[in-house]
Formats: structure tokens, sequence, C-alpha cells
């Protein structure tokens, strides 16, 4: 080998060593953003089974509400019609008088507003983590878009490496923005895009 092709042997090693950092560079900075989306997704998908299970809780507590108001109406509406043929004036005011505390049984299942317990407010509070709990599903698929992004980016960045085709470290670039707007989607407009 002369001294003139060792010399351009030299510059084109120098010239791959520094492609190879920027591309390395490149690989780096995806993987952060990997790390990003995919600690945001799993705290997102924890956060949505989290709520599910509030909103099952609250969906159960409302049916036990629902079925304990129901009883002690029909008690009361049985009571009242067995009340009419008792023959004692103080049966009857003692029979009106347990009419009363369990329709005030009832009425306190349905609405309890003080402690958040009566079947309307539980029905709410059971609304409310469901809608919360598919905002965070929402934000996790939008999560779950990101990473694979960021992976395939590192996949073909890897591959620019090896190939030495520098269209692919462009492409993995592209899926790296890409990566970045579903993130954003994600942590701003979840229900922007519809994916799942």
């Amino acid at each position: 080998m002369g001294a003139h092709e060792s010399m351009e042997h030299a510059e084109h090693a120098e010239h791959a060593g520094s492609s190879n950092k920027k591309i390395a560079l490149l690989i780096a900075l995806i993987a952060l953003c990997l790390a990003f989306s995919e600690t945001l997704g799993k705290g997102a998908q924890t956060e949505s089974i989290a709520k599910n299970v509030e909103a099952s809780n609250l969906w159960a507590f409302f049916q036990a509400k629902t079925i304990r108001r129901t009883t002690v109406q029909a008690a009361a509406e049985h009571l009242k019609i067995a009340s009419a043929s008792l023959p004692d004036d103080a049966a009857k005011a003692v029979a009106a008088k347990q009419i009363d505390d369990w329709q005030k049984a009832g009425a306190r299942y349905r609405s309890e507003p003080e402690t958040g317990e009566g079947s309307e407010q539980l029905a709410i509070r059971a609304k409310k983590a469901e809608h919360d709990r598919d905002l965070f599903m929402a934000k996790y698929h939008h999560y779950e878009v990101a990473s694979a992004a960021f992976q395939i980016g590192i996949v073909l960045a890897s591959a620019t490496i090896i190939t030495g085709m520098i269209v692919l470290a462009w492409v993995s670039g592209v899926l790296a923005i890409a990566g970045l707007g579903f993130m954003a989607i994600g942590l701003f407009a979840p229900h922007a895009i519809h994916l799942f």
C-alpha cells in the first residue's frame, strides 16, 4: 500500500469515525426519549388500572346502596299495607314510625351529600373515575406508539453504522420526531387522535 492510498484510507476511517459518533449520539438521544416515553407510559398504565379499580368499587357500592334502598322501600310499602288492618291505634303509630324511618333511610341511600355515599353521589364519582381511566388509557396508547417509533429509530440508526446507508439515519430521525409528536399528544391532548 502506497503513502497516498494509506492517507486516503486514514481519511476515510476518520470520516467514518466522525459519522459513527454522530450516529451514536443520535442513538443516545433517541434512547433518552424512549426512556421518557416508557416511564410516562408505565405511569399512565398504572393510573388507568387504579382508576378502573376505583370505578368498579364505586359501582359496586352504588349497587349495594340501590339494593338497600329498594329493600327498605319495599318493607315500608308492605308495612303500610299491613298496618291498615291493625286494630290498635298504638300499633298503627309504631308501624307509622317504622315506615317513616325506612323512608328516611331510603332517601339517605339515594342522596347523602355530606358523606358523598348516596347512590347519586356514588354514580357521579364512578363516572368521574371512568373518565379518568379512559384519559390515562388514551395517554398510555400514545406513549406506546411513541416508544415503538423510538425503538424502530434506534434499530435503523444502528443499521446505519453497519451498512453506511445515511438514509437510514434520516429515517431514524424522522421516526424520533414522530415519537416526540406522539409523546406530546399523550401529554397535552390524548383524545385528539383516537388510536384504539
